[in-house]
């Protein structure tokens, strides 16, 4: 009797055709074995022959026909096709219009027509449970999953794991063969084997140029070029296959189920212990969004395999060109894959372009940060691994209902997001700080630093800057401090913008650059570029991080000591948080006033310890006083601004760095503060913005440049 190889995948595109070709060749040519080939691929009909270079003229389906009808008269050879590689060969069908035709009652028939004639059968089974897929496994002595080494393959092959025992075959008849095993950036086997209940007994090279040349010339790989690596794994198998019989098991008698009955059984009790599945309520289990979901994993997979995706090099995304292209070319090809696939499943074309949007941002963009990025009313996106992403909605922090397929791709994300500005990350270069092409700012950090998997945080960057006036009405500000904060920057105060993370520091700097008139030359120096001036002389500067030899960092304080060669006439510093900073304050002692930036502080006096100890951190050996007379000279206002705990977020204080007090303390003075009263039954903040009664040293300086204050601006 024949020994029955099963060759089965739930994924398309791993090579599981290419696998049960050239093992049945390498059987016959290299072992000596007769061997019959059996085409079982519903989905593919007639790949397996042009592999082979063979044009039958009949199938399985005539032959069941023909022997149920002249039982007398039958002979199988007017059926088979002999190839010149030494197999037998025959399809289940030559067209699709003939699948209905094929009985799964008959596939016992077909086992005692083969079984004395042949060693080994070998059986490409396609990719769908189904009563023929049922039928030829009553007839199986060994099964071989077909897998590549990426994350929906293990998934689905997971899934496979759970019918296949759910059918309560043993698992010692289930091998697994790891194809595409040398791909780079993949899954490495022993991450497979340890997420999967059984052996895989082949690894078998990726080598996609020869494997290429074999298909295109109709000739098995094991045949066509003897000695690549993909051959020589294969001849490897057979040659295991024919001498440990030990591997074959006595074929089952399994009850035939339905397709019906076991798609609704997904789980099997070895997935259950692990604790790798759960419970779905039925208000939670909906037929028909299931069978998208697959679809749009099955297109997706295609997409990936026409387009070459896994070894598309990571530049294209930082080509706008060459970025547009793909994604044009993309969108044409899964329209069309998406109108061959779907069949009557979506009937709507807002449907059909919804389904294609999210394909391409799963396949080509962020995935499903997309949607996230594309809501107004979102302001920071945080990923804390594949299963949690939170959002930022109107200053409240709320868990999305967005999620990763694997922390995989949140790794490719991250990479798409930093390829267009040349930076990297990997185990040598954990973190990275980038922006997207909007502005928006990004910090990510991947294992081993982050535990639980890649991290990444987006602050989103607002298309339009925000106007005085929005900000007045959105009550982050009143008008009186609006007026002072405009006449200050126009008389050319240096200002300090203080505040704690998320406080709204850079949309207030952002705020205040837009008051500087139009003929002065500007300079901006920033680690991520976030500012967006409205002038025409604006010079932009970017610090640069060091390379992976640790070489070629540009700081920010490089870039501010370049810029006072510059001829600028008003300095703005992104952020100050080092040593750059006592750069800054000689700058703003030395005739570049009127120079703006930010600090993390939780009031306008942190500010002042702050500027102590970054000073201190540059190495430079100055007595205490001394550092503050020059804080106390350089820097005229401090706005200091916080997010309250209704999310909102407001100028809170509005200070004046009159100078010192005494030998070590610097005087400072609120002009305007924000009084908060209280909680109303929404919780939201109650209180007022008003002026403290104290008028700025500098008020008749602003008078005497022509700039007019409103009266009683300053009284409380």
């Amino acid at each position: 009797m024949a020994k029955t190889i099963v060759i089965f995948s739930t994924k398309g595109g791993v090579g599981k055709t290419l696998i049960a070709a050239n093992l049945a060749v390498s059987l016959a040519r290299d072992q000596g074995k007769r061997v019959c080939l059996l085409d079982f691929d519903l989905q593919g009909v007639g790949d397996m022959a042009r592999m082979l270079g063979l044009n039958p003229d009949k199938a399985i389906v005539d032959m069941l026909s023909s022997f149920k009808n002249q039982p007398n008269d039958f002979k199988k050879e007017y059926f088979l096709t002999r190839s010149p590689f030494k197999i037998d060969f025959m399809p289940a069908v030559l067209k699709p219009q003939q699948l209905p035709h094929l009985n799964p009652a008959g596939i016992k028939e077909l086992f005692s027509l083969l079984d004395k004639d042949y060693d080994y059968i070998v059986i490409d089974t396609g990719k769908s449970f189904s009563d023929v897929f049922m039928s030829i496994l009553n007839q199986a002595n060994l099964i071989f999953l077909i897998i590549t080494p990426d994350v929906l393959s293990v998934y689905q092959t997971k899934w496979a794991f759970d019918i296949l025992q759910f059918l309560h075959l043993p698992m010692s008849m289930v091998k697994i063969i790891l194809n595409r095993a040398e791909s780079l950036s993949s899954i490495s086997w022993q991450e497979i084997r340890a997420n999967l209940p059984t052996d895989i007994i082949s690894l078998v090279p990726s080598e996609g140029k020869i494997v290429g040349q074999a298909i295109n010339r109709g000739v098995p790989v094991v045949a066509d070029n003897t000695r690549s690596k993909v051959a020589q794994a294969i001849k490897k198998l057979a040659a295991e296959l024919n001498k440990d019989g030990s591997l074959f098991i006595e074929r089952l008698n399994l009850d035939e189920l339905q397709l019906k009955e076991v798609a609704l059984e997904t789980t099997g009790d070895f997935w259950k212990k692990q604790g790798l599945t759960e419970e779905l309520s039925e208000s939670e289990f909906s037929e028909e969004a299931d069978e998208i979901q697959i679809l749009k994993r099955r297109i997706h997979n295609r997409l990936i395999e026409e387009l070459d995706l896994k070894r598309l090099d990571l530049k294209v995304f930082s080509d706008a060109k060459r970025n547009k292209e793909l994604n044009d070319r993309a969108e044409i090809l899964v329209a069309n894959l998406l109108a061959e696939e779907a069949g009557s499943l979506i009937s709507s074309q807002e449907a059909r372009s919804k389904i294609v949007r999210e394909i391409l941002d799963e396949a080509l963009r962020l995935g499903p940060l997309e949607d996230l990025l594309a809501d107004p009313e979102i302001t920071d996106i945080m990923v804390n691994n594949k299963d949690e992403v939170y959002v930022e909605r109107r200053g409240r922090l709320e868990l999305s209902d967005k999620t990763f397929i694997s922390n995989i791709q949140v790794k490719t994300v991250i990479e798409r997001i930093i390829a267009p500005i040349g930076r990297r990350i990997d185990e040598s270069v954990p973190m990275v700080d980038a922006r997207l092409p909007d502005g928006s700012r990004i910090n990510a950090i991947i294992p081993p630093l982050a535990l639980t998997g890649p991290a990444l945080t987006i602050r989103k960057f607002r298309k339009e800057r925000f106007k005085i006036d929005e900000l007045v009405s959105m009550n982050s500000l009143n008008s009186g401090m609006a007026e002072f904060l405009q006449a200050c920057v126009a008389s050319r105060k240096n200002i300090i913008v203080s505040g704690g993370t998320g406080s709204g520091k850079t949309t207030i700097l952002n705020l205040l650059s837009g008051f500087i008139p139009d003929d002065e030359r500007i300079i901006t120096i920033e680690d991520a570029a976030e500012l967006r001036l409205h002038q025409n002389h604006w010079i932009r500067l970017e610090s640069r991080p060091a390379n992976i030899e640790n070489k070629g960092a540009i700081t920010i304080r490089d870039l501010f000591r370049n810029t006072l060669r510059m001829r600028p006439d008003r300095v703005i510093i992104g952020e100050c948080r080092g040593i750059e900073t006592l750069d800054m304050l000689q700058a703003m002692n030395t005739g570049h006033d009127g120079s703006m930036t930010t600090i993390h502080a939780n009031s306008t006096q942190d500010v002042l310890s702050r500027l102590d100890s970054m000073i201190l951190m540059s190495g430079v050996e100055l007595p205490i006083r001394s550092i503050r007379e020059m804080i106390a000279s350089a820097i005229d206002v401090i706005v200091h601004t916080a997010r309250l705990s209704d999310g909102t977020r407001k100028i809170t204080q509005v200070s004046e760095i009159t100078g010192m007090k005494d030998d070590v303390h610097i005087d400072v003075r609120d002009v305007f503060a924000f009084k908060q009263t209280g909680v109303d039954k929404q919780h939201m903040v109650l209180g007022k913005f008003q002026a403290t009664g104290y008028i700025p040293s500098f008020v008749e300086e602003i008078k005497v440049k022509g700039f007019v204050l409103s009266e009683g601006i300053f009284k409380p």
